[in-house]
C-alpha cells in the first residue's frame, strides 16, 4: 500500500503541533512523526484528497505544506530513521527489533514499526501505558479498541489479562498487530478487523479506547453494553479541553468519572461503570 506523506513546517511548534495531530487524525491520517520544524503525517494514498488541506492552507501557524507519495517498499526504512525507543518512566521500554543495548525498565515490548498509530510515541499511548501499571489486570478480560500496533493489548497480557480482544478498522494495523503479537510471544490476544459492531455478545472487565473524540462519543453506548458492573473504562486520544463533553456523554450511559491524567495538553480519562439493577 502506498502512502501520502504530508510535511508541515510550523512557525511556532506548540501548541500547534498537537492541535494538527488531533485534526488530521480525524481526517484519516494514521501516523505522525515530530520533526524539528513541525510534523510528518501519513495517510493511505487511496484515502487522501487535496481538499483535506484546504483549511490548513489558511492557518497562520503553518509556514509550509508539502506532500509526496511514499512507496510501500520504502516505508520501513523511512520509519526506522525516526523511531526511537519509548520509555514509560522506569516501568516500560517500547523498542523496535533494530534497537540494540540494554534497557533498565522493568518490562520491554518489541514493536515492528509500520504504518499504524500507537507505537508509544504519542502522548495518549504513553498515558494509557502508564495507567495500565496502576490497574489490576490479573485475570481480567480486556478490550483494546482501535488497537493500532497492538501495544496496549500486548501490555495488558503481560500485566496478567487472561483474555484481550483487539479490533481495528484499518487492515494495515490488523496485520501489524498480529506481527507484534508474535514478536512478544503473546497467547491470549485476539486481533480482529472491524469496528464496535464486533463487540456484540462479549463482556469485558476493562476497556481502553485510544481513538479520537468523535469516535468515542459514538461508541460510549456500546461500551456500556459490554462492560461489567464496576468495570473500568479508559479513554484517550483527545485534548484535556475536550474532557467536559466526553464526561457528560459517558455519564448519560452509566459511566462514573474517576480521574483525568494529562501529558502535554493531551488527556486520558478513567471511568467506572455504575452498578446496574
Amino acid at each position: 500500500m502506498d502512502y501520502v506523506e504530508l510535511n508541515i513546517e510550523l512557525k511556532t511548534l506548540e501548541p500547534w503541533r498537537d492541535i494538527l495531530v488531533s485534526q488530521l487524525a480525524e481526517k484519516g491520517f494514521e501516523s505522525f512523526v515530530e520533526t524539528k520544524t513541525g510534523l510528518q503525517c501519513y495517510i493511505p494514498q487511496k484515502n487522501f484528497e487535496d481538499s483535506m488541506l484546504v483549511d490548513l492552507e489558511h492557518m497562520e501557524a503553518i509556514q509550509k505544506l508539502e506532500t509526496k507519495v511514499i512507496q510501500d517498499q520504502n516505508w520501513n526504512a523511512t520509519w526506522e530513521e525516526n523511531f526511537d525507543p519509548v520509555l514509560v518512566e522506569d516501568q516500560l521500554a517500547i523498542i523496535a527489533p533494530f534497537h540494540t543495548g540494554e534497557f533498565s525498565q522493568g518490562m520491554v515490548i518489541t514493536i515492528q514499526p509500520q504504518m499504524s498509530f500507537g507505537t508509544g510515541h504519542h502522548q495518549t499511548t504513553w498515558l494509557a501505558s502508564k495507567r495500565f501499571f496502576d490497574l489490576d489486570l490479573e485475570g481480567k478480560r480486556v478490550l483494546d479498541m482501535g488497537t493500532g500496533t497492538g501495544i496496549l493489548a500486548i501490555l495488558a497480557e503481560k500485566l496478567g489479562a487472561k483474555e484481550v480482544f483487539a479490533p481495528d478498522i484499518d487492515e494495515w494495523s490488523y496485520h501489524n498487530a498480529q506481527e507484534n503479537l508474535a514478536l512478544n510471544n503473546c497467547k491470549n490476544i485476539e486481533v480482529a478487523l472491524g469496528d464496535d459492531q464486533l463487540l456484540k455478545g462479549r463482556t469485558f472487565d476493562v476497556i481502553v479506547a485510544n481513538i479520537n473524540k468523535n469516535i468515542l462519543l459514538q461508541h460510549f453506548a456500546n461500551y456500556a453494553e459490554v462492560i461489567v458492573d464496576e468495570g473500568t473504562l479508559l479513554i484517550s486520544g483527545f485534548f484535556e479541553t475536550d474532557q467536559a463533553d466526553l464526561i457528560e456523554a459517558a455519564s448519560k450511559v452509566g459511566f462514573i468519572f474517576e480521574y483525568i491524567f494529562t501529558k502535554d495538553e493531551w488527556a486520558l480519562i478513567q471511568f467506572r461503570m455504575n452498578k446496574r439493577t
